[in-house]
């Protein structure tokens, strides 16, 4: 069986973690901020993707084919979690990367 949305996510979480560790090397992933912040995305991430696919009323339905099965807290797929993580950390190392390049050209 295709697991489309599993295998999406975990590519991106992959991806994302490779491309820190082998061509940006912001040292992201060695900051305390960086953590803290991953723990309030996850603080606002949980109650309310919670309620978007709690299984006895969704408001986002997910096909059985695209997703692993695992589902934790309160029905949200682990798949969501990857993502999450994916799209706020590649955003904040573009973000890191692209204020290393302009403070340097910045400060002379």
């Amino acid at each position: 069986m295709a697991r489309e949305y599993l295998l999406a996510a975990v590519t991106a979480a992959v991806l994302v973690v490779l491309l820190e560790l082998l061509a940006l090397r912001t040292g992201l992933f060695r900051r305390r901020a960086y953590w803290i912040t991953m723990v309030i995305v996850l603080g606002f991430q949980v109650p309310v993707d919670g309620w978007l696919t709690k299984l006895d009323a969704p408001v986002v339905l997910y096909a059985d084919w695209a997703i692993s099965g695992v589902r934790v807290p309160w029905d949200i797929p682990v798949e969501d979690f990857l993502y999450g993580f994916a799209m706020v950390t590649a955003v904040l190392l573009l973000w890191e990367r692209r204020r290393n390049v302009h403070g340097a050209v910045d400060r002379g």
